[in-house]
């Protein structure tokens, strides 16, 4: 039993994502079959150029077989069939797909730009499958159906860790972008905060941009909302209010579940999390104190210190399994979190978050939603719930999240051509990338 737990929550600490590692597998057989990496030629020789053509197309091949099998699970899923798809007998963690995923369109996107294919020591890796299902997701969102709402996470996906929307941020003309062709936004963030000065102070550069556009009408202005506490406080953009932002009630746009939570449960399970947190401040000999909010408790750095990661995710994995062994952990959702130097728990999570933002927009669908954000494998990583609400794309940092907007109106540019045929013609029958720069 011990073994079993120690095991069990350490896989939660250091969680895989099965399906791109299942991909990853796949293209290491063509890889090590065709790369040559001892060959003896000159880099751009003829044998470069053929070798990266044939590997080029198996891992396109090997792409497109893959997207067939996750059109079979989504057919599969639609029709209630009895039993497993293929794609879920092979990786048994994976998920709902709200939209296909062009593979093969992706890949040679990507190709073209990361090189993938004339490398010859360096298989494909984890991160070109993980942006390569980025530019999946877009093309099945911009080709399947409209986007009509775009959720971020604050933290490292709009501004680095700890900071701030400032005035330069390069992010700001893209999300303007975005309201200006009638799309909703939401961010959707950890932080969680009762005073609508606190989220200026961090999305200052944003809202002031927001404010004073002239491209954008009223209502496209009144498109950009901030769902704090991952699912517990909403505010929307108000030209009149000092701080661009008002408080809306609950009454307003919580979730018919989300009604049925007692307030009572909340405060058992804040209690409880506390108990356990302040456990660990002292087992671990954590310098940190205990910060007690209206629906969250977590613990912060003592001011000039850093805990170390092992620490912030075993202590979010003794609270997690501490609020799941009791009573309330199993009637009401929470999330607990690595933050990067600081554990959060917070009353919900970020599926209740963008679902929220879908009911208070009016209800826009799963398939037209597009959450972006960084926390998907680490202890508690409170994207990772998203999933369930939406269509997600995984970055790494606030210059992926901006590369990721800029290849959204990239697509869209292009799909007003796709009318006539020339779009899918000229993405899939392009030429290999052995001249062109990324």
């Amino acid at each position: 039993m011990t073994t079993r737990y120690r095991v069990e929550y350490a896989l939660k600490s250091h969680r895989r994502d099965q399906l791109i590692e299942w991909i990853k597998g796949l293209l290491a057989v063509p890889f090590v079959l065709h790369s040559q990496p001892t060959a003896d030629y000159q880099e751009h020789s003829v044998k470069l150029v053929e070798v990266a053509a044939n590997t080029h197309k198996r891992y396109a091949e090997i792409m497109r077989d893959v997207e067939n099998l996750i059109n079979d699970h989504i057919a599969h899923t639609n029709s209630g069939a009895a039993g497993k798809s293929k794609l879920k007998l092979l990786v048994p963690t994976v998920g709902t797909f709200f939209t296909p995923l062009m593979l093969e369109d992706a890949f040679n996107y990507q190709d073209k730009r990361r090189f993938i294919s004339r490398r010859r020591f360096v298989a494909p890796s984890f991160n070109d499958i993980r942006l390569t299902l980025n530019t999946a997701q877009l093309m099945g969102l911009v080709r399947g159906s409209e986007i009509q709402l775009v959720t971020f996470d604050g933290d490292v996906t709009l501004y680095d860790d700890g900071a701030s929307i400032t005035d330069e941020n390069p992010v700001i003309p893209r999300i303007l972008r975005l309201l200006r062709h009638g799309r909703k936004v939401g961010i959707v963030t950890a932080a969680g905060y009762t005073d609508a000065s606190k989220y200026y102070g961090r999305l200052k550069g944003l809202l002031d941009a927001v404010s004073s556009s002239t491209e954008l009408n009223e209502s496209q202005k009144n498109g950009l909302i901030i769902l704090g506490g991952e699912s517990n406080y909403l505010f929307r953009y108000d030209q009149t209010s000092p701080d661009l932002l008002t408080y809306v009630p609950r009454s307003e746009w919580l979730l018919e579940e989300m009604k049925q939570w007692c307030e009572d449960d909340i405060t058992q399970l804040l209690n409880i999390s506390e108990a356990a947190l302040r456990q660990c401040v002292s087992n671990l000999n954590l310098p940190a104190e205990v910060l007690r909010k209206e629906r969250a408790v977590g613990i912060i750095p003592v001011q000039g210190h850093k805990m170390h990661r092992e620490q912030l995710e075993e202590t979010v994995l003794v609270v997690q399994n501490t609020v799941e062994r009791s009573e309330v952990g199993s009637r009401l959702p929470f999330c607990a979190f690595n933050g990067g130097n600081d554990v959060f728990v917070d009353i919900g999570d970020k599926s209740w978050g963008v679902r929220a933002c879908q009911r208070y927009f009016g209800g826009i669908d799963r398939s037209k939603t597009l959450h972006v954000g960084d926390q998907f494998l680490s202890a508690g990583a409170n994207d990772y719930k998203a999933r369930l609400a939406c269509t997600t794309a995984w970055i790494a940092s606030p210059a992926e999240t901006v590369q990721l907007l800029d290849e959204m109106a990239e697509l869209e540019g292009e799909a007003v051509q796709e009318s006539d045929g020339r779009l899918r013609t000229e993405l899939v029958d392009s030429p290999l990338p052995i001249i062109q720069s990324g």
